[in-house]
């Protein structure tokens, strides 16, 4: 066999070898893609949900309607201070509170409690309130986002979750 026969065979070798790998490592990319993404559509990730403690129940009088900050549930090592959230919490019996988003639900901008005209008004688009949550006026769509609330000893804890915008 001459030289030049071999030269061609281990090209063609190397060709088709690099072929391959191309082919293998482009399903390896396109399955670290697509694996999470279906996961995603077909809504089999679940988002974490955890209680979180956000004061002590003497720290709310009945009828008070104060701002609370928590952790997110699923925070990423990175995150640093994006993975703190918050929600306005009204006390509205011995035992019974509500807790609202701070995220209107017309573009997530933070809503603010006024207390004296017994509102949540958004300052981004002029959204407005009620202070059960309901909408008032302006371009929110629908009242905002509730957490579960609970008692627990002493404690008053909020049910954290990632909560839809759009």
């Amino acid at each position: 066999m001459n030289t030049r026969s071999a030269d061609i065979s281990d090209e063609s070798s190397r060709r088709r070898f690099l072929g391959r790998l191309s082919i293998f490592l482009g399903a390896v990319a396109g399955a670290i893609v697509a694996v999470p993404s279906l996961a995603f559509l077909l809504g089999l990730r679940k988002a974490p949900q955890e209680w979180r403690a956000v004061g002590k129940l003497q720290d709310f009088p009945v009828g008070s309607t104060v701002r609370v900050a928590f952790l997110d549930p699923s925070p990423l090592p990175w995150a640093g201070v994006t993975a703190r959230t918050a929600a306005w919490l009204r006390r509205v019996g011995e035992q019974e509170f509500i807790a609202f988003s701070v995220d209107c639900t017309h573009l997530g901008c933070p809503v603010r409690w006024l207390s004296e005209a017994d509102l949540f008004l958004c300052p981004c688009h002029g959204g407005v309130f009620y202070r059960d949550g309901r909408v008032a006026s302006g371009p929110p769509p629908r009242p905002l986002a509730r957490y579960p609330v609970r008692v627990n000893k002493d404690s008053v804890e909020i049910l954290t979750s990632p909560l839809p915008i759009a």
